[in-house]
C-alpha cells in the first residue's frame, strides 16, 4: 500500500514542480497564453484547477508506476509514458467530455501537451525513486 501512496504523492508533486514550471517556461517563451498554477475553481468541489490537476497527476502516477515501475529504462519510459498517455486521454476523452473549445494551432497544442506531460512523467519517476530510497 505504501508503494501506491508514494506513487500518488510523486505524481501529485511532479505536477507542481515539473509540469507547471514547464508550462510557465512555455508561457514565457510565448508558445502558450495558458498560465501555470491556475487557481480557477473546478467543479464539482470548487478546488483550484492546479490542485485538481495535481490530484489527477497522482492518479496517473499510480497507473504509471504500475505499468513501468520495474522497467530497465525506467526514466526514459516515464517521459514517454507521460508524454503520450495523459496527452491522448486529455485530447480524446477529457476535452470532448467537458465540451472544452479547442482554439489555436492544434499541432502547437499537442506539442505543449507532450512537453508538459513528459516533464510530469520524468518528474514522477525521479520523485518516486527518491521516496522509495528514503523509505528503505
Amino acid at each position: 500500500m505504501k508503494k501506491w501512496l508514494l506513487a500518488f504523492l510523486a505524481g501529485f508533486l511532479a505536477t507542481l514542480v515539473f509540469h507547471q514550471p514547464v508550462l510557465w517556461l512555455l508561457h514565457l517563451a510565448g508558445v502558450t497564453e495558458r498560465m501555470p498554477y491556475a487557481m480557477k475553481p473546478v467543479p464539482p468541489f470548487g478546488v483550484p484547477s492546479v490542485i485538481s490537476l495535481a490530484f489527477w497527476g497522482g492518479v496517473w502516477g499510480i497507473v504509471m508506476i504500475a505499468a513501468i515501475g520495474r522497467a530497465k529504462a525506467f526514466y526514459l519510459l516515464s517521459a514517454i509514458f507521460g508524454a503520450i498517455l495523459p496527452t491522448l486521454v486529455a485530447a480524446f476523452i477529457i476535452i470532448p467530455l467537458r465540451h472544452i473549445p479547442v482554439t489555436g494551432n492544434k499541432a502547437t497544442l499537442l506539442a505543449i501537451g507532450l512537453a508538459v506531460n513528459a516533464a510530469w512523467g520524468l518528474g514522477t519517476a525521479v520523485l518516486y525513486r527518491l521516496f522509495m530510497g528514503a523509505r528503505r
